[in-house]
């Protein structure tokens, strides 16, 4: 392991144990702890394997003897685990193979078997029924391998075999079988109805409620019966000290109450505290019972109690105090979340697990008739509704217009299917492209790798199922067509909903794939991490910036940014590097390098300010979207003002921040995307400043003081003027995330 690699790898594995350690060891809640405690066992592999020589960080085979197209185990940062998802004990279906087979519960036994006359018979009906799920790419291998050899490509089987077979005892190659078919690519969910269950199982009740439902239900009657022993003794309004022995066999029977009740129901410690009127109550009875009798002070303590229960609640059975016990005794025994959580688990049970909900309304109706545990008719809580909201199966669009997306990230994880489809449409056999499209699928969800030397992730045609299925493959126009089109739908959806938010990777990775499949040959940029860059970018985002420049030159985005398009054009020293690194251009590096103004220090703030400025100049895909055809549905003014929303909203935040520099460069991201959406065909800039200054006017003060110089600055340069080389202006400053100093906004 080199010093570099050290530097990157072992130090942030290190934080994050220590921090996963913490939390599994002093957090009060017993979930996040355990939660912690897994974090805790997967960063202990990740720092086992770095410093045994079983791991190498940034390489596109982290794991020592695994091949680049197994799924590793990645953790936070991109870290490798040394695990393979596809890994592990037997999962219940294989379990249950084994025996029905009476095949020994081992792996290399279950992939034999699936290559004998009824194993491939078995795979071939689960094809054709689309009864299985792919949860990891893996699981397609023997399913191709059987779809293979039923359409009498022997030599390609053969050959997947031969580059599987060495593994058969590690990985599992097998779909899951499932009831009932898939769901087609349609139709997408956050969750699935399994997950919905486990949060509704995991709803615990609120012991803030509980004690408040334990202080009506047990505690207050418990007070009314000691309240109406005391008003038993009461002459002329006061209570008596002398008592006869009926009184005190009805004393001792509540004492012994007491006691079992305060054995059974330790929710609500308020009957302890010296204080309150039901333990003065009983004190007084207890020393009444013990021969010890009432001092001066425990005596007034008791006349104050007894007649501050009567001022408040009147006597026991008297019409108002029945009223009030009622509405009380209603109100303690009232179904709790908790319950409703239960009921409304019980409805999704019921439900395919593995996949999401399509008839919410019906999981979320009120309370039926004959429900023991909630009154017929009483309505699920908002809480729960959410819960199961989540688990919502429909299209993309519906989705979001149902408020269940509520970023870009969490969208970026719904479209795999979208574009899975797409991807799976080259291939003309429905069988086959069922199995594909469940595989590219599956593949969407696997996590990236850090890599270093700008080497790329592993892509789907590189799965050696996938390279085996390639003479099957029949890209045509309209497969073309199709690619295309889910390209610009999910670059629409992604504008529309979350107009202020840089494409997430995940969604990047999917708009890239679909480009290729649609044979566009358009260039798609992640967003990079400044604490692993290396000083240089691949030649992808060169050909972005040049997307961009032929799209914004003159417009107000080059001039705020001071950005010389033209220039930009106009290099042309694009170097390959190796077979899996990206070509580099040195021109590019150095531009960015320059326009950073950070002197070429190195450190993560400074590695910040140079990509802050590569995305400045690619515009972080805008410009790429708009190239092949995507446009707003509500126009781009409306992108425009939405844009200066959030950036409202998060300056909003930035005060007593703790941690303020996340919330900052998000400011200024939700900025530049502004700036992009005025750069548009048919937006005044100048109204938009106007209305922007309406909008500012509204804010607190702190938001105003603080984004009112960049507002100051935008208006300068849509005036016809411009910043100087530390981005300030006459009026106003340019704002951006990233810088090596204090930043202005703090």
């Amino acid at each position: 392991m080199d010093e570099n690699e050290k530097r990157i790898g072992t130090g942030y594995a290190a934080a994050q144990l220590a921090k996963a350690f913490a939390t599994s060891t002093g957090h009060e809640d017993a979930e996040t702890r355990q939660r912690a405690d897994e974090r805790l066992h997967r960063w202990a592999s990740v720092l086992r394997g770095m410093l045994s020589g079983v791991l190498t960080i940034g390489s596109r085979t982290p794991v020592a003897g695994l091949p680049a197209w197994v799924t590793p185990e990645v953790v936070r940062g991109g870290f490798a685990t040394g695990s393979a998802i596809a890994g592990g004990p037997l999962l219940p279906h294989e379990t249950a193979l084994a025996a029905r087979t009476g095949l020994p519960p081992q792996r290399r036994a279950l992939f034999a078997h699936h290559l004998t006359e009824p194993g491939l018979a078995d795979l071939t009906a689960l094809l054709r029924a689309g009864t299985y799920r792919v949860d990891v790419p893996e699981a397609a291998a023997l399913a191709v391998v059987a779809w293979l050899l039923g359409t009498g490509d022997r030599n390609a089987a053969l050959a997947l075999l031969d580059e599987i077979g060495p593994y058969a005892d590690r990985l599992r190659f097998t779909p899951v079988p499932r009831d009932v078919p898939a769901p087609g690519p349609a139709v997408v969910w956050r969750e699935t109805a399994a997950e919905v269950s486990a949060r509704l199982a995991g709803r615990r009740p609120d012991e803030r409620i509980e004690a408040m439902r334990e202080a009506l239900t047990v505690w207050n009657p418990f007070a009314d019966r000691l309240l109406a022993l005391w008003l038993d003794t009461v002459v002329d309004g006061r209570v008596a000290v002398r008592f006869d022995d009926r009184w005190r066999d009805r004393a001792i029977t509540l004492l012994d109450h007491y006691e079992r009740l305060a054995t059974v129901h330790r929710r609500c410690g308020k009957h302890r505290r010296p204080k309150e009127n039901l333990a003065i109550l009983r004190a007084a009875v207890q020393d009444m019972v013990g021969g010890a009798g009432l001092t001066a002070r425990s005596r007034g303590l008791l006349q104050h109690a007894v007649d501050s229960m009567l001022r408040r609640r009147g006597r026991p059975g008297s019409p108002e105090h029945t009223a009030l016990r009622t509405r009380q005794a209603v109100a303690g025994t009232a179904p709790t979340h908790h319950t409703f959580a239960q009921l409304v688990g019980e409805r999704v049970a019921d439900l395919p697990p593995d996949a999401g909900i399509v008839d919410v309304v019906a999981v979320t109706a009120p309370v039926r008739a004959g429900d023991q545990s909630a009154p017929a008719g009483a309505p699920i809580p908002e809480p729960i509704r959410r819960i199961v909201a989540r688990g919502r199966a429909g299209t993309v669009e519906e989705l979001v217009a149902a408020g269940v997306v509520p970023s870009a990230e969490v969208l970026a994880g719904l479209v795999p299917r979208i574009a899975a489809a797409a991807t799976a449409a080259a291939y003309p056999d429905g069988t086959l492209r069922a199995l594909v499209a469940a595989t590219h699928q599956a593949f969407g969800n696997r996590r990236s790798l850090l890599l270093r030397n700008l080497e790329h992730q592993v892509r789907f045609d590189e799965l050696p199922w996938v390279r085996a299925l390639a003479g099957h493959r029949h890209a045509t126009d309209d497969t073309r067509d199709h690619a295309d089109a889910a390209l610009r739908r999910l670059g629409q959806l992604t504008l529309d909903a979350f107009p202020a938010t840089l494409l997430p990777n995940p969604m990047v990775r999917q708009l890239a794939a679909l480009g290729r499949e649609a044979d566009a040959g358009l260039p798609w940029v992640e967003e990079l991490a400044a604490d692993i860059f290396e000083g240089t970018f691949s030649g992808k985002f060169l050909a972005a910036a040049k997307i961009a420049g032929e799209l914004l030159a003159g417009s107000l985005y080059e001039r705020y940014y001071g950005i010389d398009y033209a220039a930009l054009a106009r290099i042309d020293d694009v170097d390959r590097r190796g077979r899996h690194a990206a070509a580099t251009s040195a021109a590019f590096d150095a531009l960015c390098l320059a326009r950073a103004g950070s002197g070429g220090r190195r450190s993560v703030a400074a590695n910040g300010t140079v990509i802050e400025q590569a995305q400045i100049l690619t515009t972080h895909n805008l410009a790429t979207l708009v190239h092949v055809g995507v446009s707003p549905t509500a126009g781009w003014p409306d992108l425009a003002r939405r844009g200066f929303a959030t950036a409202l909203v998060l300056t909003a935040r930035i005060r007593h921040n703790p941690r303020p520099l996340p919330t900052i460069k998000d400011t200024a991201y939700a900025w530049r995307q502004m700036l992009f959406h005025l750069s548009m065909p048919g937006v005044d800039p100048t109204t938009a400043v106007e209305l922007f200054w309406d909008d500012l006017d509204r804010q607190p003060p702190f938001v105003r003081d603080r984004l009112a110089p960049a507002l100051d600055g935008l208006a300068h340069v849509v005036a016809g003027g411009g910043f100087a080389a530390d981005g300030t202006a006459r009026t106003g400053r340019r704002l951006l995330g990233w810088t090596v100093d204090r930043h202005w906004l703090r």
